[in-house]
């Protein structure tokens, strides 16, 4: 099956600068925005302007680089003095993502031990390398996805863990992108994700333009769904992934695999090996980003409630271990028990 992808990339670094797609904006606009200053950087990542945690860790990456420039605009020499105030706002713009602050400080760390002269052109490598290793880390968790489950023929998934969400092809959809790519038939369940849509918005906007059959479906329908027979497997995204195998992902995803292993669905998590946190030993340790109560009052279903009322709108909640069937890297299955495997290959 060919795969008809011919839109701007989710995040370039252009001339001096970066330019994102803006996917608050998504469906009824494709518009492509520029990044040239810290506050830019840090206002797209908060507003989820960008989003996914590959997506976002490049955005950080090129963010050093933008921090440099503009330090040097002020006549800075970009010190770790004056750098790292900087460094940290982009770091620390949402706190569950593993890859970002992962991203930020592999490129700062690159560049501590360089002259002055040379930070700008390190910083920019090492940022053009997160690129990179991500693009060609969702190509290969499309073919171990593939490999994994030629026979699935009717993917569920939750969010959006495609391109808009990575430098590549993406993680979750990377693996309906593989399996598309292999030839094998697939098609795609995709949930709303509520309150802010990134499924009904995003998958479906993707999955469609790729030319892949895509089904939207409320979130609360899932479980009936599950039951159902329907769906061959659940394949989602994740932000975090702790070192027994937690998994941190947008809110619903814990539901989703609840009822998967109800009705006896294998619940797979895509992810490149960034996005594993070895010092983050368990899920309950996981900070969970907590976002502002508008984002749901500010629905269409707000005149269905008497207003103001008190809003809890956490942006992730953690699947359990034991509710994985497997982690879909870059570098193959990782499978239960999770402690183990994930250890194995982070000592490479």
């Amino acid at each position: 099956m060919t795969i008809d992808i011919d839109t701007p990339p989710t995040i370039a670094w252009v001339d001096d600068h970066v330019e994102i797609i803006d996917q608050t904006l998504l469906p009824a606009e494709l518009r492509v925005i520029a990044l040239r200053t810290v506050d830019e950087v840090v206002d797209a990542i908060g507003r989820l302007a960008i989003r996914g945690a590959p997506a976002i860790g490049a955005c950080g990456a090129y963010g050093v680089v933008v921090a440099i420039d503009e330090l040097a605009a002020g006549g800075s020499s970009a010190g770790p003095d004056e750098l790292g105030p900087l460094t940290e706002r982009i770091a620390d713009a949402r706190p569950t993502a593993v890859n970002l602050r992962w991203a930020v400080d592999r490129v700062v760390a690159r560049i501590a031990p360089m002259d002055a002269a040379d930070r700008r052109a390190g910083a920019l490598a090492e940022a053009h390398a997160v690129f990179a290793e991500d693009r060609d880390a969702c190509d290969a968790i499309g073919r171990h996805g593939a490999a994994e489950l030629p026979d699935a023929r009717t993917l569920m998934t939750h969010c959006n863990a495609g391109r808009l969400a990575t430098t590549g092809i993406g993680t979750a959809l990377g693996v309906v992108y593989g399996k598309a790519r292999e030839g094998h038939p697939v098609e795609v369940y995709a949930s709303e994700t509520r309150p802010l849509l990134q499924g009904a918005r995003l998958t479906v906007w993707e999955l469609a333009s790729a030319g892949i059959p895509v089904t939207l479906m409320p979130d609360s329908s899932a479980c009936g769904l599950l039951a159902s027979g329907r769906i061959d497997a659940v394949v989602v995204g994740a932000d975090r992934i702790a070192a027994n195998g937690d998994v941190a992902n947008k809110v619903g995803t814990f539901a989703h695999a609840v009822a998967a292993a109800r009705a006896g669905i294998p619940f797979y998590v895509a992810a490149p090996t960034s996005t594993i946190d070895p010092a983050t030993a368990t899920g309950a340790e996981i900070e969970i980003e907590d976002r502002s109560g508008d984002e749901v009052q500010a629905s269409d279903l707000r005149a269905a409630h008497p207003g103001p009322v008190a809003v809890w709108n956490p942006a992730f909640d953690v699947t359990p271990a034991d509710l994985v069937t497997g982690i879909i890297t870059e570098v193959g299955v990782l499978r239960p028990d999770f402690r183990e495997s994930i250890a194995e290959v982070l000592a490479g």
